[in-house]
């Protein structure tokens, strides 16, 4: 079965527009493009590989260690894919002993230990060590090692206020690719790359996509303006297509 890509990006809930990038870096490229048209058409070993990219993505895994993941020669599917349900299990556990956490706060009961995520973070820290350990990772630990809490909450801050100014942007009218946002997206990528690790284009496109998402991401994002993460995800991906 051959599939255009409009009708794939349907299929998995992916815009067009983030098909073309993962074509262009090598992430995901079509079964076969018409020679004549340009056309790409996808089919079932396409979907079979976006399953595994949108796994890898939900536990927040960047574009550039999926595609190190996905083509290691030491790759086992199905090993793979059973770590990644053990994670995903326990990331529900986690939600699921959040909202009990509610319930009892609500009753005026004492909750701080509901936060104890270290179950999840450990197993998730032997899964990334495994499969993702990039040069980015390493400098991120080297670089933040000595970072106080005021440093910390600046460095918050000032994301924030990136982010809020392209909620601004977006309520103003203006388009994902316009000077002002594309000029957003630099101070945001040379913000990340000044104080965690060198944000290549592939590393923010795969952050772009975890704004949208990761839902912890998206509605912290989304509190200067729905929608905002989407548009930030969407100029993000024309600033590194270009």
């Amino acid at each position: 079965m051959k599939m255009q890509i409009k009708e794939f990006a349907e299929i998995t809930g992916v815009s067009v527009r983030t098909l073309h990038y993962y074509d262009e870096i090598g992430l995901l490229k079509p079964a076969c493009v018409d020679e004549w048209t340009g056309y790409r058409y996808y089919d079932e070993q396409s979907i079979l590989r976006m399953q595994e990219i949108l796994f890898y993505r939900e536990l927040d895994f960047s574009l550039k260690s999926i595609d190190e993941i996905l083509s290691s020669p030491d790759y086992d599917k199905e090993k793979a894919l059973r770590e990644q349900k053990q994670l995903l299990i326990l990331k529900k556990e986690r939600l699921e002993g959040l909202i009990s956490a509610i319930d009892r706060a609500e009753k005026g009961e004492n909750i701080m230990t509901a936060f104890d995520n270290s179950i999840f973070e450990n197993y998730k820290q032997e899964v990334k060590e495994k499969w993702g350990n990039t040069d980015a990772f390493k400098e991120h630990s080297e670089k933040t090692k000595n970072y106080s809490r005021e440093k910390w909450n600046s460095l918050s801050d000032e994301m924030n206020n990136i982010f809020g100014e392209f909620s601004v942007c977006m309520k103003n009218g203006m388009k994902p690719d316009s000077e002002d946002v594309q000029s957003l997206v630099k101070r945001l990528q040379n913000h990340i790359t000044e104080n965690y690790y060198q944000c290549t284009n592939d590393i923010l496109a795969g952050l772009g996509q975890m704004y949208v998402y990761d839902e912890r991401f998206r509605n912290n994002i989304d509190k200067n303006g729905d929608g905002t993460a989407m548009f930030v995800n969407e100029a993000i991906i024309i600033c590194c297509c270009k």
